[in-house]
């Protein structure tokens, strides 16, 4: 009861309760959750999540039980039939022998090797039905639920950390281009010409990539980009170094993709030697001046510009080596 009434002072559209709901069931029958066999094998739900646990490594059978939400005995069964099987074998823990850590043999090996096959051909069939693009909301949806229905902070259900990943990779350019163009057309009606720009220049960008002078950055969680942020110490000249497409996603905000993103492209400026780093942006964007003003940057100019197609306060901001 206290469940339903939370929901309700959360979100008082039942429609969408019941929707979200009807969706979960469907899920479960798909994924095969109803039967005794489940991913292509003749083992329960419970045992391929715990072979996949424990093919990470360290896994004991206390940690299963938490990561899986399984009572003791539970567990204590599942193992007893997965030893027998021999997909698992136990080994005393090395501070304590009393502990019995678990870990995949061969045949264990081969198992989990064609689990991670089945999975991976049922996802790709899955979204090879999707229009293009809507593979990432399935993924962030899915991720901002998951850890919705976790009810504590240490939930087995983390978010993945933030990765940065230098240069160019295939889909890199529409992506970013991507992000720039549905962030400013929302917040700030930007169109058609202002992501074209944002195209063009980073594609002729790109092709500069090689030299030691530039460098690009993506930031990113699942192998999805979540931000980017570029230094081009071409086009300016003078030993200036030109910070370019610094963006992050709707999902990257909060992560701390964007400190990860700024501190990579400021160690490069000081590492190559820059006297100075500018970037153009425009008053309004507040969360970015404040991490631009905490990495040493200061407000050198300002004006009334329309060359985005729409009249905004455009600024210059400049870091000098420290």
């Amino acid at each position: 009861m206290q469940l339903l009434e939370n929901a309700l002072t959360v979100n008082t559209d039942l429609s969408v309760i019941e929707g979200i709901r009807a969706v979960s069931r469907a899920m479960v029958r798909e994924l095969g959750f109803m039967g005794e066999d489940f991913a292509g094998t003749n083992l329960s739900p419970s045992a391929v999540h715990a072979l996949i646990e424990i093919e990470k490594g360290g896994v004991t059978a206390r940690d299963l039980g938490a990561l899986l939400r399984l009572e003791k005995s539970s567990v204590s069964r599942m193992l007893r039939k997965l030893v027998e099987s021999g997909d698992v074998q136990e080994a005393a823990g090395e501070s304590d022998t009393r502990v019995k850590v678990l870990s995949l043999t061969a045949v264990g090996e081969k198992r989990v090797a064609a689990i991670h096959a089945f999975a991976h051909a049922k996802v790709v069939d899955a979204l090879g039905r999707l229009k293009p693009g809507q593979e990432r909301t399935v993924l962030e949806g899915m991720r901002l639920y998951t850890q919705a229905l976790a009810p504590t902070a240490d939930s087995a259900y983390p978010a993945p950390g933030v990765e940065l990943v230098r240069g160019y990779t295939p889909g890199l350019i529409a992506r970013i281009t991507e992000m720039h163009a549905l962030y400013y057309a929302r917040e700030w009606g930007l169109g058609q010409g202002f992501e074209s720009v944002v195209a063009k220049g980073l594609a002729d960008f790109c092709y500069r990539l090689e030299n030691p002078q530039n460098a690009l950055w993506t930031a990113r969680q699942d192998g999805v980009i979540l931000g980017s942020v570029a230094i081009d110490g071409e086009d300016i000249g003078a030993n200036t170094a030109h910070l370019r497409w610094f963006i992050l996603d709707d999902v990257g905000r909060g992560s701390g993709a964007g400190k990860k993103l700024l501190d990579a492209a400021m160690a490069f400026v000081d590492e190559r030697g820059f006297a100075e780093t500018h970037l153009w942006t425009f008053s309004g964007l507040d969360a970015a001046r404040h991490l631009y003003e905490s990495r040493g940057f200061v407000l050198a100019e300002e004006w009334l510009g329309s060359q985005w197609g729409k009249e905004v306060l455009e600024q210059r901001f400049v870091r000098r080596r420290p």
